[in-house]
């Protein structure tokens, strides 16, 4: 791959090597911003790649550099369980709703779009705070928990 691409310059930029698995899950989460997934349907997507396939640990060590740069926002849910995703443009808050039933995770972006900009103010207010107290390597996650409207309803048209 050319010094153009992007993924490559994202990876470079954080100080990661530019390999191919790098590649494939950065690439991966970057085409699929608003989605989150946990380790394993992480693993389960990207299995479909004929190009490579990554081992449980190697994925898992992956994603965690991926997160520690800054790259990818991990969100621990109700049940502890990890979900990653590529890291929204804005870091100040990063909206999305937890269904307690089927445990989907959806982004809250484009719902609460008219009050984005008072909630990335209350958030930045939030962090600011907390940087001058010391807090360092400071991100926001805002969690809505709940049952989705398919899960409360019984529609089979829930996506995936």
């Amino acid at each position: 791959m050319t010094s153009s691409d992007p993924i490559d310059t994202l990876l470079s930029a954080h100080g990661l090597r530019r390999t191919s698995a790098a590649r494939l899950v950065l690439g991966w989460l970057l085409a699929h911003p608003d989605t989150s997934y946990t380790h394993a349907q992480l693993q389960l997507a990207l299995a479909g790649d004929d190009a490579q396939e990554l081992d449980r640990v190697t994925l898992y060590r992956l994603i965690d550099r991926l997160t520690q740069v800054g790259l990818l926002l991990c969100r621990v849910d109700s049940n502890r369980v990890r979900r990653y995703q590529a890291m929204p443009v804005s870091v100040h808050a990063a909206p999305h709703f937890e269904c307690q039933s089927c445990h989907r995770d959806r982004s809250l972006a484009g719902a609460l779009q008219a009050s984005a900009g008072d909630l990335d103010k209350a958030a930045q207010t939030a962090l600011e705070t907390l940087k001058a107290l010391g807090y360092q390597g400071l991100s926001m996650d805002f969690a809505v928990r709940g049952v989705c409207v398919e899960c409360a309803t019984g529609s089979t048209d829930a996506a995936p």
